[in-house]
């Protein structure tokens, strides 16, 4: 007897959250992906999300007719093109919508105010609001630099395994971009474990001699992203660092409440 069309199919069958299960599926393997480092082949997939091979099979087939996913010549999976104007346009509403939460930082600092996030294995700029100085540090929104030189880095991925940092720093290397720059793993991951025992990041002339910068990141954020504060040497002293530091958390805090409020999404 012919199946009604008004029978639940796997594809359109409800989630214990109310969703459609075959999207949830479909979103945590592309995440699982990124996870992995972007490629991946299906039984891997199919152990650590526990899916059988069939259903992983038939997603991914959609996946990569979509565009979001792309078959390799070893047969292995790989992250797709069409993913990338999606995170492209993601990053800069999310950039444009935490602009006021940058301005209060430029108001109680003096500084020039940043967001960044963590992309694969870069830090890339999504949002700057500029000081009111004349002497101003300006880092042009789109911009892409290596964590290890940075504040925003190293505030991103304090809370990494050291193997996960060991690796990135190994894909990446360690070039100097100051005398100041730390370039050895060993070097960067006690900074890192400094971020972690004082709750903030410096860049102490490591990216640009003059240049200090103290980040934080932005705790729940649903993607990795950090904020900051950059200015002159002579103005973003060890003094001012202790007032600062206080005003890069709580606008990190709110940030982080506004986006679980949001459910996670800008406000439109």
């Amino acid at each position: 007897m012919p199946t009604s069309s008004a029978s639940t199919t796997d594809s359109a069958r409800p989630s214990a959250s109310g969703g459609v299960q075959s999207l949830e599926r479909a979103f945590d393997l592309l995440e699982r992906m990124a996870d992995a480092g972007g490629e991946v082949g299906l039984s891997e997939l199919s152990a650590s999300s526990g899916l059988p091979l069939p259903t992983i099979h038939r997603l991914m087939r959609t996946l990569v007719a979509c565009g979001y996913v792309r078959q390799q010549p070893n047969r292995r999976y790989a992250l797709g093109p069409r993913l990338i104007r999606l995170g492209e346009s993601a990053s800069r509403l999310l950039g444009t919508w935490a602009r006021p939460h940058l301005a209060r930082l430029v108001e109680e600092t003096g500084e020039t105010a940043n967001m960044a996030l963590l992309d694969g294995d870069e830090i890339v700029y999504v949002a700057q609001v500029p000081s009111k100085h004349s002497m101003r540090m300006f880092t042009e929104v789109g911009r892409r630099v290596l964590p290890h030189s940075t504040g925003v880095g190293k505030a991103l991925l304090a809370d990494c395994p050291p193997e996960e940092v060991r690796a990135l720093l190994g894909r990446t290397g360690m070039p100097a971009a100051t005398e100041k720059t730390i370039t050895t793993p060993d070097g960067f991951l006690a900074a890192l474990e400094e971020v972690r025992r004082q709750g903030y990041a410096i860049d102490d002339n490591e990216q640009e001699i003059g240049v200090r910068c103290l980040a934080v990141s932005v705790p729940d954020s649903p993607t990795a992203a950090a904020i900051s504060i950059s200015g002159p040497a002579g103005r973003v002293t060890e003094d001012a660092t202790s007032t600062i530091v206080p005003v890069l958390q709580q606008v990190a805090a709110e940030l982080s409440q506004a986006l679980l409020a949001s459910g996670g999404h800008p406000a439109a």
